[in-house]
């Protein structure tokens, strides 16, 4: 199921489903639109070289500090070096085996998971990282070693959690995380925000109306830079080098033009089933409100449906990107028609 409020709620002798009052306040959350948090897994080191790379990229070469499951705080150049030799990753078997060939798939295990906790802008960094502590200590305290860099250079609060993926007193045992394990840590990391007096939610993307999935990191930063350049002046983007472009997103971009060029293609390939998600969130939002209406919580029910009726229409990443380069041309054609007007006026 694509919404899973509906399977929360208990069915009493009569059938009728009811909701708790955790599952009330979640619904209001959701669509109240409370800010969303993030959790999400941004790779993992499979030899020395690259945790201690990563570790000083978070740690900002020594310019932050950094914290350990030990309750160190450790500053400087030699803070990554140190937390390597801490946790003992030389001996970690899997980073001795061959480096795959250029294309390949690395299949050698990883020696840590690189995890980032992200809130909206605009929350405080010192709650954010206060959390982290919290969800770092309950979740990998006395089992999995661990350190973490609070990072508030960009909009978004965010910590970066390294954590070592083999477990400290038992041989052989190791960190796995799964779909499942990476929704329990959302939920868990929401309620210890709400726990630092800050809003937040987590709720799958489909329940609030997004299908598409979203880009990697490094894809995000480069449409961003884009986007940045793309609204500055003409006068403007002369003086400016253009950014640099994603492979993935430039290949993308060519059979987006290639279709509208062309009037061959489809931009909707995969709309049915992104479609079909949504029936499903749609139809678990329906019976919510309905069930919400004979719990007597009419007010909550009509809040469902305000909801429901401002879903954004389901879209493919096709269709959106067709529709900004539409928006973007126009833009264009707007601004030489304004610079060519001054000209024609003084014939």
């Amino acid at each position: 199921m694509a919404l899973d409020i509906v399977s929360y709620g208990r069915r009493g002798p009569s059938g009728t489903l009811r909701f708790g009052a955790d599952q009330i306040a979640q619904i209001q959350r959701t669509v109240g639109r409370t800010p969303e948090v993030m959790v999400k897994v941004s790779g993992g080191g499979r030899d020395v070289g690259g945790v201690d790379a990563h570790l000083r990229y978070i740690g900002r070469h020594g310019k932050l500090p950094m914290e350990t499951d030990e309750g160190l705080t450790l500053h400087g150049r030699g803070a990554a070096r140190e937390i390597v030799a801490d946790w003992q990753l030389d001996l970690c078997r899997s980073q001795y085996k061959p480096k795959p060939a250029e294309g390949r798939k690395d299949l050698r295990s990883k020696l840590v998971h690189n995890i980032v906790l992200s809130m909206p802008a605009g929350t405080p960094g010192q709650k954010v990282l206060a959390a982290a502590r919290v969800f770092a200590r309950e979740n990998f305290a006395l089992q999995y070693r661990y350190a973490m860099v609070l990072h508030t250079d960009q909009p978004h609060p965010h910590v970066h959690l390294v954590v070592k993926c083999e477990h400290e007193f038992e041989p052989g045992k190791r960190l796995y995380i799964r779909k499942e394990t990476l929704r329990h840590w959302r939920e868990q990391f929401a309620a210890l925000m709400r726990e630092q007096g800050v809003a937040a939610n987590a709720t799958p993307r489909q329940v609030r109306g997004q299908i598409c999935k979203p880009y990697r990191d490094a894809i995000h930063h480069r449409l961003r830079t884009l986007r940045t350049f793309g609204e500055l002046s003409t006068s403007e983007r002369t003086k400016r080098r253009p950014p640099k472009t994603s492979t993935f997103m430039h290949a993308k971009l060519d059979s987006v033009l290639q279709v509208l060029r062309s009037g061959r293609g489809a931009l909707d390939a995969g709309k049915a089933a992104m479609q079909g998600i949504r029936q499903e969130a749609v139809a678990d939002w329906s019976a919510t409100a309905d069930a919400l209406r004979k719990q007597g919580e009419g007010d909550l029910a009509a809040q469902v449906d305000r909801f429901l009726a401002r879903m954004p229409a389901v879209q493919t990443d096709a269709q959106r990107m067709a529709d900004r380069w539409r928006e973007q041309a126009r833009s264009r054609a707007l601004e030489r028609t304004a610079h060519e007007l001054p000209g024609q006026q003084t014939r």
